[in-house]
């Protein structure tokens, strides 16, 4: 009796310390002001409706959220051959359909280069039944949606409007005949944006503790209940009207009858676009992610299409591209960006971005005597040190 009675000591002694030894990882990283990283997944059992990397700052509740597209296409290890080996190209949809949550995180760190601690899932029933408990979700609907055919029928009115949770179903799910991927995926990542803009709205009702608990149980996540209820307190402290929506950009190739999307420059822009943003949401003065930035991008050498693939790559680094013209030469020698706003903190970050050493300031213009076509923030001519991604 007396060796039990020492046995159960020792188990109650290793057990208490395993348990005050054990951290909080939400609560840590809120102590630590860190920057959290959560990767949202809609479902319809194994298939992926969408995916975004949300990255949030709760000391100036700015974030940006980047949406991977389940068509990103790479040689992934985990997946099985035909013939058995490891090692198969197809889409990254592939690797949570057939490996889960864990694994698919484990590729999104390596293709966004960046650690995700925290993973939230939600079925396409659960999404619709939070769309209704929340209100509904507001979506901006450019033009009305009118569509039938012999077996479906969509119909959804243009504008700013709430959607309830068979409305949300209809606008995730319908694809029309001559709607782009690009279109259908912006569609998807709206309505992620609208969910973060509705915790906002309703957080004095959904985070109190009997309340919460019904919407705990629609989601799926690697923290416990305690754990998730404070990550997601956390999160609709978002200024989402600030919410930079990004999306992983490169070429289609089709691989055994799939379009996939293979990332620009081998996955280092997405890596680099994640590291520029999570920078400009810590920063101090908090200048570079107060807004959007207009470019116009003028090609000064020979070398066709130069001016459209760099707006393409800027594009995906949240920038917006006014105008791609040629410059007054065609024998530039050196790339040099023209600030007109004065902002020294951005002119700067959109020079590390192309790693631009010359950077011209222009003559601040009143607002009333700007013209049309001068209203872009920066000024970037392209020079023959330019090739495609960096200044050489």
């Amino acid at each position: 009796m007396f060796l039990v009675v020492i046995v159960l000591v020792l188990i109650g002694a290793i057990v208490y310390l395993a348990l005050s030894l054990q951290t909080d990882p939400v609560a840590e990283a809120l102590e630590n002001d860190e920057v959290i990283k959560i990767l949202f997944v809609l479902h319809d059992g194994p298939q992926i409706i969408w995916s975004d990397l949300l990255i949030y700052y709760p000391v100036t509740h700015g974030g940006a959220i980047f949406d991977i597209p389940r068509n990103t296409g790479a040689i992934y290890r985990v997946l099985k051959s035909s013939s058995g080996q490891n090692g198969r190209t197809d889409g990254i949809e592939m690797v949570y359909t057939e490996l889960g949550i864990k694994a698919f995180t484990a590729e999104i760190e390596k293709l966004t280069g960046t650690d995700i601690p925290f993973t939230v899932e939600i079925s396409l029933d659960n999404f619709s039944q939070l769309t209704d408990m929340m209100g509904g979700l507001r979506i901006f609907i450019p033009a009305p949606v009118e569509y039938r055919d012999e077996n479906v029928q969509y119909l959804l009115p243009s504008g700013a409007i709430n959607l309830d949770g068979d409305k949300i179903r209809t606008y995730l799910e319908y694809q029309l005949p001559d709607e782009s991927q690009s279109d259908i995926q912006d569609r998807k990542q709206n309505t992620a944006v609208a969910m973060l803009s509705a915790f906002n709205k309703n957080k004095n009702t959904v985070f109190t503790s009997k309340v919460f608990n019904r919407y705990a149980k629609l989601f799926e996540a690697n923290v416990d209940a305690d754990g998730l209820f404070q990550l997601l307190q956390q999160v609709a402290e978002i200024d989402a009207d600030r919410l930079s929506p990004q999306t992983v950009t490169g070429s289609l190739r089709n691989v055994d009858g799939k379009s996939l999307l293979f990332p620009y420059y081998d996955g280092q822009l997405i890596k680099d676009v994640v590291k520029q943003t999570t920078s400009a949401l810590v920063s101090t003065d908090g200048i570079i992610a107060s807004r959007v930035y207009v470019l116009e991008i003028q090609n000064g050498t020979r070398t066709q299409g130069l001016a459209r693939n760099t707006a393409a790559l800027l594009q995906s680094a949240g920038y917006e591209v006014l105008s791609m013209v040629n410059a007054d030469s065609d024998d530039v020698a050196e790339t040099y960006i023209i600030d007109h706003i004065g902002n020294e903190t951005v002119a700067q970050g959109l020079a590390d971005f192309i790693r631009c050493k010359v950077i011209q300031t222009a003559e601040i213009q009143s607002d009333e005597t700007l013209e049309a076509d001068t209203l872009v923030d920066f000024t970037i001519v392209l020079g023959k040190d330019f090739d495609g991604r960096y200044v050489r």
